[in-house]
């Protein structure tokens, strides 16, 4: 192991650390609140939106996550725009989670005793006041854990950014390689700065977990 690389290297690595973060946590907001939209919808009455929400999830969690980033990248091209690679990156993975995210929440508020529903709107409230301050408050608790492990997932997904020159951390570990040639400790620095994200994600989940369970 050469660490003269860390090193010789540090600022070239942090610039791509600083776009795995901003990248990650856009992602993570997009994707938990259009996760939640999307979770309402397949749960919903009203029938159109209720197979849109199911069409959603299926479409999106059956295809590649780097197919949806091209998506996202090479479309907007068909109507005269176009999108950097970290924006059209971004995008996909905010889409490509949400659908997890979807599934995880549907599968929580299924869970909530439906007396809990047909108490809130014989209360007077609506539908939408129903599901933001008894039913998702419930689901969310209940489905913490596999909230977690999407959120980490969606951070080493992010690495999917160098494909389409996102600007990320294998992106600039790329360029790092190219200088170096040593390839296998350049992507061994690359999993350390991977897991001082992962690791402090993943315990913070487990003590909000423990704190909502007291």
């Amino acid at each position: 192991m050469q660490f003269s690389i860390l090193t010789d290297y540090f600022g070239t690595y942090m610039e791509g650390f600083r776009g795995t973060i901003l990248s990650s946590l856009i992602a993570l907001a997009g994707s938990f609140l259009l996760g939640v939209l999307i979770a309402v919808f397949r749960i919903t009455p009203v029938r159109a939106l209720r197979w849109f929400g199911t069409g959603y999830v299926e479409f999106i969690r059956n295809i590649p996550l780097l197919l949806v980033v091209y998506i996202f990248y090479y479309g907007p091209s068909a109507f005269g725009m176009s999108l950097d690679g970290f924006t059209a990156g971004t995008i996909g993975l905010s889409v490509y989670t949400s659908a997890f995210i979807a599934e995880a929440l549907r599968a929580g508020i299924a869970a909530v005793p439906k007396g809990q529903t047909e108490a809130a709107r014989s209360s007077g409230l609506n539908y939408v006041q129903t599901m933001i301050h008894v039913i998702l408050p419930q689901a969310i608790k209940l489905v913490i854990p596999p909230l977690g492990n999407q959120f980490i997932n969606l951070i080493k997904n992010s690495s999917v950014l160098t494909i389409v020159a996102g600007l990320d951390l294998m992106y600039f570990a790329d360029i790092v390689n190219s200088d170096t040639f040593r390839t296998f400790d350049t992507y061994v620095f690359v999993a350390l700065f991977y897991l001082v994200l992962t690791l402090p994600l993943s315990y913070g989940m487990r003590v909000w977990e423990r704190r909502l369970q007291r």
